[in-house]
């Protein structure tokens, strides 16, 4: 595929970035495309590889590389170069359901494991997919596709994000009519409210959701879902019109359950409904997120004048949490002009290089310095990250907000977290943002159909699979899988919708 020569000829060339001094001034998108004969370059540069990796999704040493869609990348790399875009985002759209969201957000696995990137750099797979599906939308190659004949049978998917929308999509185009129930006033999950607009700009989850509903499928927002109990309580926290799990099961064939990994973990040391001044990261981004789409524009100066969220302008910030989220309340708070910002991850500093004992093509475990990061750096001077430490004690002032927190070093003993005698410090904190992932899902959803749930907090399915024995509900995502990544959210909506078909017709063709 692709040229025979590319890979020597050309080098890896991602697409630019807008500079820190400017980006931080505005919540928008900051990726500047390739032109697109440098675009057919970079697909040029694909391998005629025997085996392609990057779409194998193996799991080596407990960790997957390559990609869980199984994406034909290969195929429209070498369509990319020749010119042949309608062909080639037929190809990616063959086995990705939205390109331009795993374009936009994924870490791309399948760069991981490109056969280019054993020796040298790996293909831009994950920049290829982005102008692929983009050029898409632009030219009209992307209409809407309305099933000609309908199955008859109804399903209730519950919950709006990745896999829920993947659901919905695969069974709408397959014929059964489809409503998808969401607690939020919009639709993504946490692709809306949980990933900040820099990353991905809400305007291109409503067109996919325009886009959706032009083919069939129904979006109730601002709808709760639970038992009778539960809906009650939930009414005006959360919602505004509210069913319950039995008017869901008398008039839907099947329902399925993608309510997410929602139950944040908490921090022993400081919690958000005792101290003030102290958030879960979701929650800080989700108000940052409504407060912005509410706002004139997407610049900080907007945001400021809208109001109405979690303000982290002069204050020291500190972020407990390492990964993907903790970068992007980074991003967020130095948009908003915070004084200082700290983050504190309890794992060692990854080194710089793969590892001996982590070849290719596993995932390489190294340092990885995002945009958020970049910023604090640009801003003030120093990395964010602070390596094996966590909280230790939380000091409030009289009227119980935050104004310090002692911080402690801490190491791995035996699998177990020790605290390091004597590496206690005192640090300046005036917002702390709890980004150390999540315990599962919410337990009212669950309770509400009477789903078994395993120690991690996920639903229990049938072996291998995403059907509740002997009911007619379904669960994928992060409530099925645990928390995880978008594409393998898109992926197990994928698999259960072919799994909730079967059920439906007796066959499936999906």
């Amino acid at each position: 595929m692709g040229k025979d020569t590319g890979f020597l000829e050309y080098k890896r060339k991602n697409n630019g970035d807008v500079p820190p001094k400017e980006r931080i001034k505005t919540f928008e998108e900051f990726h500047t495309p390739l032109m697109t004969e440098e675009r057919r370059q970079q697909a040029s540069r694909c391998m005629n590889c025997g085996v392609p990796f990057c779409q194998s999704a193996m799991n080596l040493s407990g960790m997957v590389t390559g990609c869980p869609l199984h994406n034909l990348i290969p195929e429209w790399n070498d369509e990319v170069y020749k010119g042949h875009d309608k062909h080639a985002f037929a190809r990616l759209h063959k086995t990705s359901n939205f390109p331009e969201f795993t374009g936009r957000v994924c870490p791309a696995l399948c760069e991981k494991a490109c056969m280019c990137g054993q020796y040298g750099d790996s293909v831009t797979v994950h920049d290829n997919e982005l102008y692929l599906v983009e050029t898409a939308f632009e030219n009209g190659y992307i209409q809407p596709m309305v099933p000609s004949i309908r199955s008859g049978k109804r399903v209730a998917v519950v919950g709006s994000g990745p896999s829920g929308l993947a659901v919905a999509d695969e069974l709408n185009h397959r014929g059964h009519t489809v409503e998808v129930f969401e607690r939020e006033d919009e639709i993504g999950g946490l692709l809306m409210y949980g990933i900040p607009n820099m990353k991905l700009d809400k305007t291109v989850i409503k067109r996919r959701r325009a886009l959706m509903e032009a083919e069939g499928v129904v979006f109730h927002t601002g709808m709760n879902i639970g038992d009778s109990k539960s809906v009650t309580e939930r009414k005006t926290e959360k919602a505004s019109k509210t069913v319950t799990s039995d008017d869901l099961l008398a008039k839907f064939d099947a329902v399925v359950m993608c309510c997410g990994a929602k139950k944040a973990r908490p921090l022993p040391a400081a919690d958000p409904e005792k101290i003030g001044g102290v958030y879960y990261a979701v929650d800080f981004l989700t108000q940052t997120t409504k407060a912005l789409m509410k706002a004139d524009d997407v610049t900080s100066d907007a945001l400021k004048k809208q109001g109405g969220y979690i303000d982290a302008a002069g204050k020291n910030v500190v972020i407990v949490g390492g990964g993907d989220t903790g970068n992007d309340c980074i991003g967020t708070v130095i948009r908003m002009g915070a004084k200082s910002v700290t983050a504190l991850e309890m794992m060692p500093k990854p080194p710089v290089e793969r590892a001996a004992n982590n070849p290719w093509p596993e995932w390489p475990k190294v340092l990885k310095t995002d945009y958020g990061h970049e910023e604090a750096i640009y801003l003030f001077g120093d990395d964010p990250r602070v390596y094996e430490t966590t909280v230790k004690s939380v000091a409030t002032d009289k009227k119980g907000n935050i104004k310090h927190i002692e911080t402690v070093k801490v190491a791995f003993k035996d699998g177990k977290l020790t605290e390091v005698a004597g590496s206690e410090k005192t640090l300046k904190c005036d917002l702390l943002l709890i980004a150390a992932g999540f315990i599962g899902c919410e337990d009212y959803s669950a309770d509400a159909f009477s789903l078994k749930r395993s120690p991690r907090g996920t639903v229990v399915t049938e072996d291998g699979g995403y059907h509740i024995q002997g009911t007619k509900v379904f669960s994928a995502g992060d409530m099925h899988r645990g928390q995880s990544l978008v594409v393998w959210a898109i992926t197990e909506g994928r698999a259960c919708a072919k799994e909730v078909d079967e059920y439906l017709m007796g066959y499936t063709n999906l």
